[in-house]
């Protein structure tokens, strides 16, 4: 902690550096204040996407650079990130490039997932759904907190959120080291939370998209139950089963569309308020 914030303020002397110290135990408030850096200390552990919105309420430059403080990101590639941001992009995401060296396999391989889902979503290729190296437009970030949550997720929310509001986003390719100490991810404790990252994923930026796809399925086993139960009978009976196959995938497919105009209420404000239209 206190070297990466020393090396911050060594390259940017100019940048204002905050700390958010989630309620850590080993002095790193005390660490990074000694360091120079602004530190922010909430009372208790909150979570990762809870440091993430204190911090950056407590910034006051129009561009936050978020980072992590445990070793992994090199401070020398903020630069690298500011100049892509100034490209035109609202979001610039530090893409790690290969299999980065602090993860597992099946950690890898979810990352992989979640990239390929995201990119199919959106229609273009993301390169790195869940880095927290990142450049950002503060104020456009701010306008969507109330959708971040405390935990471990804010990465994917906040990208999906970026592409669904029509802002530019853009990769940067970045190299990531070892990270210092042990990470707090624990891949049977948070196997529910790779389900529900996908299921945010769709949900954040067009439900339809993945609930279309449940529905046709659902009715084509319904379909196909049907055609098997003539072919097996020789009658033309419509069994409880296929009524049972049809009717869900024409409920998954009604559920998904009113997901679809609720998302779409949910972020019919942000361009306008963003522009100082709004109410």
């Amino acid at each position: 902690m206190g070297t990466t914030v020393a090396t911050i303020r060594a390259q940017y002397p100019s940048y204002e550096v905050v700390v958010v110290d989630d309620g850590s135990e080993d002095g790193t408030g005390a660490i990074a204040e000694e360091a120079g850096a602004q530190v922010v200390t909430q009372p208790y552990s909150k979570g990762n996407g809870a440091a993430i919105k204190r911090g950056a309420q407590a910034a006051r430059g129009e561009v936050v650079v978020f980072m992590d403080a445990d070793g992994q990101h090199d401070p020398r590639d903020i630069e690298r990130l500011l100049y892509r941001f100034e490209e035109g992009y609202d979001l610039v995401v530090g893409a790690r490039s290969g299999r980065e060296s602090q993860a597992s396999l099946a950690r890898w391989t979810a990352n992989g997932f979640y990239n390929g889902l995201a990119s199919w979503m959106v229609g273009q290729r993301i390169d790195d759904l869940t880095s927290g190296f990142r450049a950002v437009n503060r104020k456009k970030f701010l306008s969507f907190l109330y959708l971040l949550p405390n935990g471990f997720s804010y990465p994917t929310t906040s990208t999906m959120a970026f592409y669904r509001a029509g802002y530019s986003v853009g990769f940067l390719p970045i190299k990531v080291a070892k990270r210092d100490g042990r990470s707090h991810i624990n891949l049977l404790r948070d196997g529910l939370r790779f389900l529900l990252i996908i299921f945010k994923i769709g949900t954040l930026y067009s439900p339809l998209k993945v609930y279309f796809p449940f529905s046709v399925f659902t009715a084509g086993l319904g379909l196909t139950n049907y055609i098997a139960t003539v072919v097996r009978t020789d009658s033309w009976r419509f069994t409880n089963m296929t009524a049972l196959l049809i009717s869900s995938g024409v409920i998954i497919f009604l559920l998904g569309l009113l997901s679809e105009q609720l998302t779409n209420l949910q972020y019919k404000d942000v361009r306008i308020d963003d522009e100082g239209e709004g109410h």
